[in-house]
């Protein structure tokens, strides 16, 4: 099974917000998922992104792959270099 860590969007129509989450590749994109790791509201100014960290490099380093748009959101809040420093350890 191969997992991505992706967002599905929630919220109304022209107000959307977002949950990271965790889901199997072949999934729906609003459909059914494994864990949320997170959430990302684009309505605010600046764009509020809450990410439980821990579950973020749980999931990456047992190799679920970020979509493009959450990796943008990974490394803007500093985890992708964390997961990279944490590769390069082992």
């Amino acid at each position: 099974m191969a997992v991505k860590l992706r967002l599905k969007r929630m919220g109304a129509k022209q107000k959307p917000f977002y949950r990271i989450v965790a889901a199997d590749s072949r999934a729906p994109r609003d459909g059914r998922f494994i864990e949320t790791v997170g959430t990302y509201d684009p309505n605010t100014q600046p764009a509020t992104v809450n990410i439980k960290e821990e579950l973020a490099l749980k999931w990456m380093n047992n190799g679920a792959l970020p979509t493009d748009t959450v990796k943008n959101i990974f490394s803007k809040a500093g985890i992708m270099t964390k997961f990279h420093e944490s590769k390069n350890k082992k």
